[in-house]
């Protein structure tokens, strides 16, 4: 297969089911899906179940108990899982549009990681997604999202669609080139130099920190935010904790200062 995407979930069947649903109508078809469950109760795995049929390769569900977040412990878990050389990492709130996947592994690159973005949407637009929406893909034409109350600002440029125009935007936008968890790829060989994800680190910019020691490592990014579109459903957040945020920000200028690459508090420990 060409690649494995991770999706990592927490109680969140609703917009798993769209999201899984962007997946199963993508251009490029072979794929696995790894779902990095965090805790989610049997719910989630009824929505996983029921799209098992929908894909070239069977989903995998990686589970474990809910002892608060632990995004990064299941992450790591995750990847030990995957079945292909090269990993995409996303979440269970973020619709892929249908060219997701073949754009990751367009501009994928030895020596690189790719960082992609996201269109975040309001909590209305977010409930007024059906399937037909996502399967249609109108949740990402600019028409549509107007319609559905969406005010025009700058950002909707990357929902265009133009691949000339989305290129020009990639070069010039001032946004780093960064380890972003919904939306980011790499070589399974490179996550595992550096040992994966930081277990010691909860809620806030943990992603990130792994691609700090991406960085660490001699390896460089490339923005593909205005190429690889994925629309952000909106949900509460009430597991971030102020003073883990600090904990990881601490931890990743600590890292980066000292270009650490190697944490014992990784992949190994699975």
């Amino acid at each position: 297969m060409k690649l494995s995407i991770i999706i990592s979930t927490y109680n969140s069947e609703e917009w798993l089911h769209k999201v899984l649903l962007g997946y199963s109508v993508q251009s490029e078809k072979d794929f696995e899906i790894i779902i990095a469950d965090d805790g989610s109760t049997s719910k989630t795995k009824a929505v996983v179940d029921s799209f098992q049929q929908k894909f070239l390769h069977p989903i995998q569900h990686v589970w474990h108990e809910d002892l608060g977040f632990r995004k990064c412990v299941i992450l790591n878990k995750a990847i030990l899982q995957s079945s292909s050389d090269y990993l995409l990492f996303t979440d269970g709130d973020c619709i892929p549009r249908k060219d997701f996947v073949e754009t990751h592994l367009q501009y994928k690159e030895n020596g690189f990681f790719l960082s992609g973005g996201y269109f975040k949407l309001p909590m209305s637009i977010s409930n007024a997604i059906s399937d037909v929406e996502v399967i249609n893909q109108d949740c990402f034409k600019i028409s549509w999202l107007k319609k559905q109350g969406l005010k025009t600002n700058f950002k909707l440029t990357k929902l265009t669609g133009n691949s000339y125009f989305a290129a020009f935007m990639n070069w010039i936008t001032p946004t780093k080139r960064s380890w972003n968890g919904h939306n980011s790829s790499g070589f399974k060989q490179d996550i595992l130099a550096i040992n994966g994800f930081n277990e010691l680190l909860e809620y806030g910019g943990e992603d990130r920190e792994m691609g700090e020691r991406l960085f660490n490592n001699g390896l460089l990014s490339k923005q593909i935010r205005y190429s690889a579109i994925c629309v952000h459903l909106d949900h509460t957040r009430s597991y971030v904790n102020p003073e883990k945020v600090k904990f990881n920000s601490e931890v990743r200028k600590f890292n980066q200062k000292n270009k650490v690459t190697w944490i014992t508090s990784g992949i190994d420990k699975e």
